[in-house]
């Protein structure tokens, strides 16, 4: 079980809202999914869901991957609040495949007491493939955020995860770069026998330590983080395709991509002023993944992006 007890991060920001208390009724959003192999196609065999978080059904929609589920995951509030409490399981059976994303970017609502806060936890069996590919995080002024997620996966099974975080409402009056108060989110994987490969962590606290300096963000707003799990032999065909680091000087963007520890995968990380270039990048990055596991590329993407 993931607790976030041990945040020292969220000690300032545990007083209630003159609202509703965190936690309350109608602030705790649960989701659980479960997909299966059925036929030449996985289905989304268990659905359970409790608002703000909210998912239909799976679709279809991919040309490339036909039968493969695409499920969209909506809120009902707009973002979220402070002192919401939102969770997300998802389980993936032997030989099945999906693909998540959201509806929108994740809005995270200007606070003046307690904080949000997100577990998700993903469990993959033998020969599973999951996309986990949400659009970017947008954190508003004086909001505080924490996300915690959990990856237990098989030898044979391939998770991609991404993540794009901005920088604030950056055109928004007369901007917001940074003017969060916290942005907290951990990663870890581990095989089903509990053995860890790897956890990473990082707090952005622009109000306590200056993230817009050198060694950190420097002169970037855009953050992308992309995490693929899978075997040894399927990281290193994608590491050979996307080794070559980038440095951009005109666009401006950066990125490199590294080995994560115990041969648990890649780590791909890309920094921007615009959010369209990173975006770009974290696709090109993700073709080359699914490409090299599946055997099958991404299509076209939306006109509207």
């Amino acid at each position: 079980m993931i607790t976030l007890d041990s945040a020292r991060e969220l000690e300032p920001y545990q007083d209630q809202p003159a609202q509703l208390p965190a936690a309350s009724n109608g602030k705790v959003g649960i989701l659980r999914l479960g997909f299966e192999r059925r036929g030449d196609r996985t289905i989304l065999r268990d659905l359970y869901r409790q608002s703000p978080l909210l998912v239909q059904r799976a679709l279809y929609w991919d040309e490339e991957m036909p039968e493969l589920p695409c499920v969209m995951i909506l809120t009902t509030s707009g973002g979220v609040l402070q002192g919401d409490r939102l969770r997300m399981d998802v389980s993936l059976a032997p030989g099945s495949q999906a693909h998540l994303v959201t509806q929108s970017a994740t809005k995270i609502q200007e606070m003046d007491a307690n904080y949000g806060s997100q577990i998700q936890t993903f469990t993959l069996a033998e020969e599973t493939y999951l996309e986990y590919l949400p659009e970017p995080v947008i954190p508003y002024r004086a909001s505080r955020f924490v996300t915690d997620t959990r990856v237990r996966l098989a030898e044979s099974a391939t998770m991609l995860y991404a993540e794009v975080l901005q920088p604030g409402r950056k055109y928004y009056r007369d901007g917001e770069l940074f003017a969060y108060d916290l942005y907290s989110s951990s990663l870890r994987g581990e095989r089903p026998d509990g053995r860890q490969l790897f956890v990473e962590k990082f707090v952005a606290a622009p109000g306590q330590f200056d993230v817009a300096r050198v060694g950190v963000m420097d002169r970037f707003h855009i953050f992308g983080n992309v995490v693929l799990l899978t075997d040894p032999d399927r990281a290193a065909r994608v590491f050979d395709r996307t080794s070559t680091p980038v440095w951009d000087e005109q666009t401006p963007l950066a990125s490199a991509v590294s080995r994560l520890p115990n041969d648990a995968g890649l780590i791909f990380k890309v920094l921007g002023q615009e959010t369209e270039p990173v975006r770009a990048a974290v696709r090109a990055f993700c073709v080359a993944a699914r490409e090299e596991v599946t055997g099958r590329t991404f299509p076209p993407a939306f006109s509207w992006r």
